[in-house]
């Protein structure tokens, strides 16, 4: 399948260049003019395609270098952008900064080349002038890359004809400017933004973001340059069932547990299973008649009260993958399997105790390496990974080794023939034969019906 698939990649200084209040104004303003819209980030993170989704009302999909290669980042995209529509990518930190800090591998700026996607540097001037230029400069020229033009960020209406010919100096057009909108600001917490489903007005301040965008962006000029990307073409061979009927797998989501990968989810559909959605904070016990779980990454540990309070909850999800019902528990899911959470009782699955602390622990992209057979390898199989958590467990796991890029190691998860429970995060399409063996042992487990 080939796709003309127009498609931007909204790219930063850095962290905190204001990237997803660009995107996700820029999002809404096209939107709003009727555009057929898909979003995308680049990278592991879970947040911002939140927001993406919050805009678009259909899933944001992650577009991740380290995960999978070249031809399937393209794939992705040519499957995804709608017929007819454009892609808008939303970058990662600095627009080289890839794995380790060291290398541009898995940057906004190789997702770019790697999809000939035209890049345009959101740059917030702080306590600059003539410095701007400079820094824009640095930029353009310091690699190969992409990049077609500049947004600047936070800069107002009146300040933006000064910014804007000392950003050209350095060669690039400005296609306009996005000034502060405080009524529409979103706040940070400990692993980035607040999650989109917990701002009520969150939908006013979108459009506030977008009334911002339509006055003060060249809409007109990203879309023109969105379609100047060549096409591109899916060649991958779809993934197909592993069970002769459906298999039905509980996903743990809400406030609580929301850190998912869509393409996940696609990529369980395709082998053949069928998602229900439960919530642990509110629902009394697992949805009826399942041969499955996925509970995953969140924030447990702001709703560990409520968790705690829901006895029946806590009591069915242990007896359940107690039983021998084949589950998969990362990050926020594997905290909720454990005996307690800084002194809040958990489904006690795993005997420790986990808490969270004031830093990072042990983060970033890893490499999983089995150390024996499990529900959803064989001993010496691998999987790319990523870790990002504040908390730590009494009982981490001895199942897998992880390894991250620059060859600092661990032993993490605990692994049997019907679970996986660690921190890492899995991706399934950097590995689909972990979600093959996963959905095929469902499907030795389903229920009769």
């Amino acid at each position: 399948m080939t796709n003309h698939a127009p498609r931007l990649l909204i790219a930063g200084t850095g962290s905190g260049c204001g990237k997803t209040t660009v995107t996700s104004a820029l999002l809404r303003a096209l939107q709003r003019r009727g555009e057929r819209l898909a979003a995308f980030k680049c990278g592991p993170d879970y947040i911002d395609p939140m927001f993406h989704t919050a805009v678009l009302g259909i899933p944001s999909r992650n577009l991740d270098l380290f995960f999978v290669d070249e031809t399937e980042v393209r794939g992705q995209l040519a499957r995804h952008v709608p017929a007819g529509g454009l892609g808008i990518i939303e970058g990662v930190m600095g627009f080289y900064d890839g794995v380790s800090g060291t290398s541009d591998t898995a940057s906004a700026a190789h997702l770019a080349r790697a999809t000939d996607t035209p890049a345009v540097l959101v740059v917030r001037p702080r306590g600059q002038s003539l410095s701007l230029a400079a820094e824009i400069g640095g930029f353009r020229d310091f690699a190969p890359n992409t990049l077609r033009g500049v947004i600047l960020n936070g800069v107002s209406k009146a300040m933006y004809p000064f910014y804007k010919a000392i950003a050209e100096q350095a060669g690039l057009p400005v296609f306009g400017c996005l000034p502060l909108v405080p009524e529409a600001e979103i706040p940070n917490r400990h692993l980035g933004l607040v999650t989109a489903q917990e701002i009520r007005d969150l939908q006013t301040k979108l459009d506030l973001l977008a009334d911002a965008a339509e006055e003060t962006l060249d809409l007109d000029g990203l879309t023109a340059l969105a379609h100047t990307a060549p096409p591109l073409a899916d060649g991958r061979a779809p993934l197909s069932p592993v069970t002769d009927r459906p298999v039905r797998i509980a996903v743990a989501r809400d406030e609580a547990f929301c850190f998912y990968y869509a393409d996940n989810f696609d990529v369980l559909r395709a082998l053949g299973a069928e998602l229900i959605e439960f919530s642990p904070v509110k629902d009394e016990k697992l949805p009826e008649n399942i041969d499955g779980l996925y509970l995953g990454g969140g924030y447990p540990e702001l709703y560990a009260e409520k968790l705690a309070a829901n006895r029946t909850m806590r009591e069915s999800v242990r007896n359940a993958v107690l039983g021998g019902l084949p589950a998969i528990a990362e990050c926020g899911g594997f905290l909720y399997l454990h005996r307690t959470l800084d002194g809040a009782e958990m489904a006690g699955v795993i005997d420790a105790e986990a808490h969270m602390t004031g830093k990072l622990q042990p983060f970033g992209y890893v490499t999983l390496t089995a150390g024996r057979d499990n529900l959803l390898c064989r001993a010496g199989d691998s999987i790319r990974a990523h870790e990002f958590h504040y908390a730590q467990s009494g009982a981490d796991g001895s199942a897998f080794r992880a390894q991250k890029p620059n060859g600092r190691a661990w032993d993490c998860v605990h692994a049997s023939e019907t679970l996986y429970a660690g921190f890492p995060h899995l991706y399934f399409r950097a590995n689909p034969v972990f979600a093959q063996n996963f959905v095929r042992a469902c499907a030795r487990r389903r229920c009769p019906r």
